[in-house]
């Protein structure tokens, strides 16, 4: 499997990140590390994870807005002991908050509460966009810093 979403590039990364932020809990960091380590463009690679990621994203928070509890619990197995988590988190640090939407196990609940919420979606957009885009320009930094220095 890993084979061939490495071998897919691009169009695997933006469909492994926008599946990672939305239905299925997953981990896109490693498919964008690998093709970092494959000489892919990083400037493409990471915008494509930013926005298949922050699509990903959309999707919890227009679940947030207009879904009811079966797809919010069934649909994105989101429990509501985290999306309590995000409630608080959001409660305490406001629509600041989402430019953490990229952390584990807080970050979809904290999409899907700014929805639940009704946080403006152009608020939204721009923190989340910009929380995920800094987290994969991160890794692609400290890939290219350590491939620097290996040599």
């Amino acid at each position: 499997m890993n084979d061939l979403l490495v071998a897919h590039g691009y169009p695997a990364l933006f469909l492994l990140s926008f599946l990672a932020s939305s239905l299925v809990p997953l981990g896109s960091e490693w498919l964008l590390v690998t093709m970092l380590l494959k000489k892919h463009d990083p400037v493409a690679s990471v915008a494509v994870a930013s926005i298949g990621n922050y699509l990903g994203a959309c999707t919890t928070y227009w679940i947030g807005l207009r879904g009811g509890d079966f797809m919010i619990r069934k649909l994105l197995r989101i429990d509501e002991n985290a999306q309590q988590r995000a409630e608080k988190l959001y409660t305490r640090y406001g629509s600041w908050s989402l430019l953490f939407s990229w952390l584990p196990i807080v970050g979809d609940p904290m999409c899907l509460v700014g929805g639940i919420l009704k946080v403006r979606f152009i608020n939204f957009s721009v923190l989340v966009f910009t929380g995920k885009t800094i987290r994969y320009a991160t890794v692609a930094w400290l890939i290219h810093r350590g491939m620097s220095t290996a040599w």
